[in-house]
């Protein structure tokens, strides 16, 4: 006897219990069932890709006359209905699923098709009114649909977050090395005393990286507007109208605003996600980035008494159940966290990208699942580590001035004046004592006196050239 909450539905294997609730049906049931692994669950951006596949289909659809006008419109309400986020609980199939991802693309339908239905007077699972496959998935296959869906999210996703917050990054970056510009510190190289540098200097080189991670992103993203959505099964179009896929992604241009076009060779769109693998490497490459950053954030605002003490970061909580009074440099240990996930998803991905057999990729879930979640929490860790840290940062003039002028590395600015020899001698000689490359170059009258002032100016040679005898 049928549990009175569920409802029989019927596919080529069989019958299954699903819930009387769900505008799912039989196919994502058995998905349920046949992979209960993570309970990771797409995001919104793919679950708005697919819906805004399935509409501009059935808009192409009902274009060429092969869907009837009355279906076609109330699919068109239930796929706007998807893009808008009123189905998100129904996507209910695990991430680690078909490597096509064929019951998460028969999750769509199948909403879709019971959501139409009710529209017509009919019930959720009726599908001699509308069909998941016959008229929702008309002229399409899981293996152009899902690749298609992965390259419009991501690139929804980079527009919507990842850009964005990146930008706030640089410009928060770019703002300190202005704002630290004359503040003037000790270089360091394998974390030894170098040549004097400015704090705003070192800020600068931060805002770099990130302003070339931005360029970046932006070259990888490219690939993503060539979709193969037409090549259905295996990239031949096969029980696709010839100008359906041209008249859906006039569509999907139409509602997002995108310039996306048709693959110029859908056998190499669908076989291969090396778009998908070559953004996931800028990807990584920003989060290198990020961590560099931070790490040298953290270093800086060492101390506050034993260490670096440069710079100091924004408290914005106690750091310690023990030690009162404890701040940590939470924000950047938090980006660093991020970054690290984000190297490993990019190591997944290159793997799955390898797997694409003869026609078609089996690894589309995860490469999915792990790009998107490497934009969004790129985007997230850029923009907390901009507002929470970067935007907050004070600079420790008075201890960036002590380190510089006592670094001995500043008897290389002496060398063209008196010789590598000589220099060696005084770095020596105040490496022994304890005192500065000033005291022992006035100490021995190497240069006269009135020159060292010159000499030894740390904003000048901050600014690089030569020092020679001419000084």
């Amino acid at each position: 006897m049928v549990d009175s909450t569920f409802r029989l539905e019927k596919d080529s294997l069989g019958e299954v219990e699903v819930p009387e609730a769900a505008y799912y049906g039989v196919q994502t049931q058995r998905a349920v069932d046949n992979f209960q692994i993570s309970g990771f669950r797409f995001d919104r951006h793919f679950i708005k890709a697919l819906g805004l596949i399935k509409l501009a289909a059935a808009r192409a659809n009902l274009d060429l006359s092969l869907l009837p006008r009355e279906k076609a419109e109330v699919i068109i309400k239930a796929c706007q209905e998807v893009v808008d986020g009123k189905f998100d609980d129904q996507f209910v199939v695990d991430v680690f699923q078909t490597g096509s991802g064929t019951s998460t693309n028969m999750n769509a339908n199948e909403v879709i098709a019971s959501r139409a239905a009710e529209y017509l007077g009919g019930k959720r699972g009726d599908k001699a009114i509308v069909h998941p496959n016959d008229h929702v998935n008309m002229c399409q296959s899981t293996n152009d649909v899902f690749p298609t869906a992965i390259h419009i999210a991501a690139l929804d996703a980079i527009e919507e977050k990842l850009l964005p917050g990146l930008q706030v990054l640089h410009d928060k970056l770019q703002g300190k090395a202005d704002e630290f510009s004359g503040v003037v510190k000790a270089g360091r190289t394998h974390l030894q005393d170098a040549v004097p540098v400015t704090l705003g200097q070192e800020f600068g080189g931060y805002a770099s990286m990130i302003k070339h991670g931005l360029e970046r992103i932006n070259h990888a993203k490219k690939d993503l507007y060539e979709l193969p959505l037409g090549g259905t099964a295996t990239g031949t179009g096969l029980n696709a109208h010839p100008e359906y896929a041209e008249l859906a992604i006039k569509h999907l241009n139409s509602m997002t605003g995108m310039s996306l076009r048709r693959a110029d060779n859908a056998f190499e769109a669908m076989q291969s996600k090396d778009a998908c693998v070559a953004l996931s490497g800028a990807l990584k490459t920003v989060a290198v980035s990020l961590m560099k950053i931070s790490n040298d954030l953290r270093l800086l605002n060492s101390g506050p008494w034993t260490g670096f003490g440069e710079i100091e970061l924004p408290a914005i909580q106690p750091g310690s159940s023990i030690m009162p009074g404890k701040v940590n440099p939470v924000i950047p240990e938090a980006v660093n966290q991020v970054a690290t996930k984000i190297v490993g998803n990019d190591s997944s991905i290159t793997i799955a990208g390898q797997l694409g057999q003869l026609e078609l990729n089996l690894m589309m879930p995860v490469i999915a699942y792990n790009l998107l979640e490497s934009i969004k929490l790129e985007a997230n860790a850029a923009t907390i580590l901009a507002t929470k840290c970067v935007a907050g940062i004070k600079a420790n003039v008075e201890r960036c001035l002590k380190h510089g002028e006592s670094s001995l590395a500043l008897v290389t600015a002496i060398a063209p004046v008196i010789g590598y020899d000589a220099s060696a001698r005084v770095a020596k000689k105040a490496l022994e004592t304890g005192r500065s490359i000033r005291e022992i170059m006035l100490e021995e009258g190497i240069v006269a006196q009135d020159k060292i002032d010159e000499i030894l100016n740390l904003k000048k040679l901050a600014e690089g050239g030569r020092i020679d005898e001419s000084t």
